[in-house]
């Protein structure tokens, strides 16, 4: 036993790859011939007994860890193309016919840490590369926006002509099959697409920088040749995200000459008008179903009149054909409503620091602001909170509420008296399901600020946003 404990961490690096070299050996290093597709895995620190397997966005199968936090999933019924799994966090996969596909995920670090084994793994690793080069990048492209139309494409290229060789290089090496392709294509073109609408986006409401007479001749020129209904790529991010964001640029050419009005994605006037550029322009039903989906919901979560959200509501049905969808987002549209402006705010159960139930309308005596936080992640709780001492110490006419949403008891309480938080504006949601439908908390930084009687006034804010102080003001004048 003493053995065990001392090579635990090496023990289950053999076991890994012995199970991997056990599927190489059974396929003789080469894809099966039956069709058959293995994958399997170690996953490290986990969340949960189980992963998830999906197809564009709908479950394949759950699939059971072991007692050394392994899995294997055996099918011929896997066409070739894009796959996904989730533990906790989400990430996709490229498998065909014949692969015998090893992922190793550490928990704390999901992305940076997933590798691949196996046949099938080259790919895979490939499009994480990938996957990692977009990501490094979201700190760097944005500071880039203030530069001139020309300036701004040229780093841009620069950054393209990177992935163009590591591309070429992959393709030389392993000839990968068409299909294989057409999404490494996808990942580099639609990411490259995608940064240039972001910098449109940016620059909507500055003359010069919008004025399509100092663009290169060539800046849009993709525009003419996107695919509006990708069977392939329908639920794949880098060709789903650029669609959003192009969407919103489109909508916002509608409107942006009234008053030269600034574009606000979650206006009832930007998103009725991306409604009907998706309707009108996605030519595949599950992609545009989903599109819509996303549109609203955004739309409902930040919305703050009932009335608009209603009529919003009718609109989708209309448009969306899938009948989940229907009973999702009435669901969601029903919990919204409640949340807007004027509404008392839902009376969910709280848990006290000493283990007694409350109620949240009995908590609040004063205009008060509700934010959330998971122990899950530690940077997350510690800056939030920091934020609400650093709001209640500049508006002391607030209270600030701490609600924790995990479900163990005394692991928050030790964190709230290790922390040294007030326990007296510490509570835990009673029942989470429950709350988290009646509260919609639909994103970490999620607050919600209330009268004294405890009418909601802003029912989805953000405590770290750049307009919170105004708000706070504004509501004690």
């Amino acid at each position: 036993m003493c053995w065990l404990k001392i090579l635990g961490p090496l023990y289950r690096k053999l076991l890994f790859l012995f199970g991997t070299l056990i599927i190489i050996s059974c396929n003789n290093g080469k894809s099966n011939d039956t069709g058959t597709v293995w994958i399997g895995g170690e996953v490290i620190n986990p969340k949960t007994d189980f992963i998830v397997l999906y197809k564009d966005n709908c479950i394949i199968d759950t699939v059971k860890l072991n007692s050394r936090n392994f899995f294997l999933y055996e099918t011929q019924d896997l066409h070739e193309g894009l796959y996904a799994f989730q533990h906790n966090e989400f990430q996709l996969f490229y498998v065909e016919p014949g692969d015998s596909l090893m992922l190793r995920v550490n928990t704390v670090d999901f992305d940076e840490s997933l590798t691949y084994t196996g046949i099938g793994a080259d790919k895979n690793n490939f499009l994480m590369e990938l996957f990692l080069l977009n990501e490094s990048e979201t700190m760097q492209v944005p500071k880039w926006y203030a530069l001139p139309p020309e300036v701004f494409q040229s780093k841009l290229d620069s950054l393209k002509d990177i992935r163009e060789r590591f591309y070429t290089e992959f393709v030389s090496k392993y000839d990968p099959s068409k299909g294989f392709k057409q999404v490494a294509r996808a990942c580099i073109d639609y990411d490259y697409f995608s940064k240039k609408e972001m910098y449109t986006s940016a620059n909507a409401a500055n003359s010069e920088r919008s004025d399509p007479a100092n663009f290169p001749h060539d800046f849009y020129d993709y525009r003419n040749k996107i695919d509006f209904g990708s069977e392939d790529l329908r639920s794949y991010y880098p060709y789903y995200r650029f669609l959003n964001r192009y969407f919103d640029n489109l909508a916002y050419q509608g409107y942006k000459d009234e008053e030269r009005m600034y574009m606000n994605k979650y206006s009832f006037q930007h998103c009725e008008r991306k409604f009907n550029i998706i309707d009108s322009l996605v030519t595949n039903d599950s992609l545009k179903n989903n599109l819509l989906r996303s549109c609203i919901r955004h739309y409902l979560i930040n919305g703050k009149d009932a009335q608009n959200e209603q009529q919003m509501v009718q609109l989708f049905l209309k448009m969306n054909t899938n009948k989940s969808h229907h009973k999702e987002i009435n669901k969601l549209a029903e919990a919204t409503i409640k949340l807007t402006p004027g509404n008392l705010i839902p009376n969910v159960l709280l848990v006290s620091t000493d283990n007694t139930v409350k109620d949240l309308q009995s908590t609040i005596k004063r205009p008060t602001v509700l934010y959330f936080w998971s122990s899950q992640s530690i940077k997350h709780y510690r800056d939030i909170h920091a934020k609400a001492a650093e709001l209640k110490e500049k508006y002391p006419e607030y209270d600030f509420i701490g609600i924790n949403t995990d479900t163990h008891f005394k692991k928050w309480r030790d964190i709230v008296r290790k922390s040294g938080y007030n326990p007296s504006t510490e509570f835990q949601l009673e029942n989470i399901e429950e709350a988290e439908h009646k509260l919609v908390l639909s994103f970490m930084n999620k607050s919600m600020i209330l009268d004294k009687n405890g009418i909601i006034l802003e029912g989805n804010t953000n405590l770290f946003g750049s307009n919170m102080e105004a708000l706070l003001l504004g509501y004690l004048n």
